[in-house]
């Protein structure tokens, strides 16, 4: 196979650098299939690991994309045959095992899920590792008694791609989103994706006391720190909190009331490793009840030689929604 395009990650003088160059299939990692490349995402892992903000390689060099899809051309598995439509996300993808940007990925099967009916290869990138975290998050905190009739459910860091998509399924659900953002010229935005109500981060009045007024069913954070110790004090009885992210700091600082006195239920939802039957039931999910009804308003495309200004960008926060990337 002559040389294709793809968007590797070096180490160079102990200083990350990423650029697109040529590869062959030799130079990939192993796996039992290989497959053409149509779309893959840029996630916020993505900007950390292909910028060397956060240490997120653990092997140089490496093909960036926490996720892709694509169509098989050879499988050395019985699972998976040519000309089958897939996805692969998380794992080791784009961190220690060649990821999503180039026009050939190579994995381990065991990493591999068919397209759900109902989805194309753009739609399932759309979705991407962002939209299965918010579902996953979502079907993690229904298994734990949360209700469209339970009250309301904040969405924090409303603007990024997981929590984009969040809004959109919970109130395609039936739940009443309370979208929490910082930046106001988004409200008209959050409102389109379904959110009820929209709340500016600037004006919130946290508090200090271990319990403050209830205010929440449920909540979808990818914030962390500070914020998501508000939401723990403002839970209703036997409210349930999803927490995904750490844009706000990775320490907690908090008590146990919320936990002993009103039975809040403080959820991880951690996407890289989930066991493969519920990782096809969460994208069944996707391409049914969970399906986002706004992806284009959501998400934009891009092609692999501007991945450089969305990384600054969404480091920046400067980022709304999600990104996909087109391969081939």
């Amino acid at each position: 196979m002559q040389n294709f395009k793809a968007y590797r990650i070096f180490n160079e003088n102990g200083k990350v650098q990423s650029r697109l160059v040529g590869i062959n299939l030799n130079e990939l990692d192993a796996g039992e299939v290989v497959l053409k490349a149509a779309y893959s995402s840029v996630n916020y892992k993505d900007a950390l690991a292909a910028t060397g903000v956060g240490k997120v390689i653990r092997r140089f060099p490496c093909t960036g994309g926490i996720d892709v899809s694509g169509v098989v051309t050879s499988s050395t598995d019985s699972r998976f045959k040519e000309g089958d439509e897939v996805i692969v996300t998380s794992y080791d993808l784009g961190v220690s095992h060649d990821g999503g940007y180039s026009e050939y990925v190579r994995v381990p099967a065991a990493w591999v899920v068919p397209l759900p009916k109902g989805l194309t290869q753009f739609d399932a990138m759309a979705i991407g590792t962002a939209g299965y975290t918010a579902a996953l998050a979502i079907h993690i905190m229904e298994q734990n008694d949360l209700k469209p009739a339970n009250g309301k459910v904040a969405v924090n860091g409303a603007t990024g791609g997981v929590a984009s998509i969040g809004i959109d399924m919970l109130a395609k659900l039936g739940y009443h989103v309370v979208a929490i953002t910082g930046k106001d010229s988004e409200h008209d935005y959050l409102k389109k994706l379904g959110a009820a109500e929209v709340l500016s981060r600037h004006k919130l009045e946290m508090g200090t006391r271990p319990l403050e007024k209830t205010l929440w069913s449920g909540a979808l954070d990818s914030v962390g720190g500070e914020q998501l110790a508000w939401l723990l004090r403002t839970m209703q009885q036997n409210g349930v909190i999803g927490s995904f992210g750490n844009a706000g700091g990775i320490e907690l600082h908090t008590t146990v009331l919320p936990f002993i006195l009103r039975g809040v239920r403080l959820l991880g939802v951690d996407s890289a490793y989930t066991a493969m039957p519920l990782r096809r039931t969460i994208w069944a999910r996707l391409a049914g009840d969970l399906r986002p009804r706004h992806l284009a308003e959501i998400a934009h495309t891009v092609n692999l030689d501007q991945l450089p200004g969305v990384f600054e960008k969404m480091l920046q926060v400067q980022a709304r929604g999600r990104t996909v990337v087109k391969i081939n």
